[in-house]
């Protein structure tokens, strides 16, 4: 928990920290717990700009996957959300910059998201869109972002809002063109209901 404060922080250098030590052994841990440790470490990683380490905890992760086979219901979410560790990885990405390379996990990670789940859908949505603006491409966050905002206003989910102030930020250096006043109209009606 207190690494993913850091990541929210932009701590990446804690986060790496804090994830080490939770590492340190790892043997006695259970796989979802060293999921959870090895993923929040990518994004440690990210933060300081190390794409390898990221795909290299990312794999790490993969690996450890078929051993989670508790009932607990906590952490479970490795093996309840379809591509989990392929949206960490996208999420990486796109924190790096690596706007094409996120954009082609987004579109495989949101086509294996069942309709059942609509935030997980606008929050991928928004930080696809997200990915997009970083990788210089503001019209096509705008494109991507329509179908997130209508999910926002649809759920009332907080997660979802936060994402859509993150692209808000990435946004800013087009606010005064034509693609940012229509990025604040779109915004408009999940500003209103925050």
């Amino acid at each position: 928990m207190k690494a993913q404060v850091r990541t929210d922080l932009g701590d990446g250098y804690g986060v790496i920290d804090l994830c080490e030590a939770a590492l340190d052994n790892s043997d006695h841990l259970v796989p979802k717990v060293r999921i959870m440790a090895l993923q929040q470490q990518a994004h440690g990683a990210s933060l300081t700009g190390d794409r390898a380490a990221v795909d290299r905890l990312i794999g790490t992760a993969s690996g450890l996957i078929h051993r989670v086979d508790d009932d607990l219901p906590w952490g479970n979410a490795c093996r309840r959300t379809p591509g989990y560790l392929e949206v960490q990885r996208a999420t990486c990405y796109g924190r790096l910059g690596l706007a094409r390379e996120a954009g082609i996990l987004w579109t495989q990670v949101l086509d294996a998201v069942p309709s059942t789940a609509r935030r997980d859908r606008g929050v991928y949505l928004a930080r696809q869109a997200t990915a997009a603006a970083a990788g210089r491409e503001p019209d096509r966050a705008l494109e991507i972002v329509r179908s997130a905002v209508g999910i926002a206003v649809e759920t009332g989910s907080v997660r979802l809002a936060r994402e859509l102030t993150t692209l808000e930020r990435a946004m800013l250096p087009w606010q005064d063109a034509g693609v940012g006043r229509d990025l604040a109209e779109i915004l408009t009606p999940v500003i209103e209901g925050a």
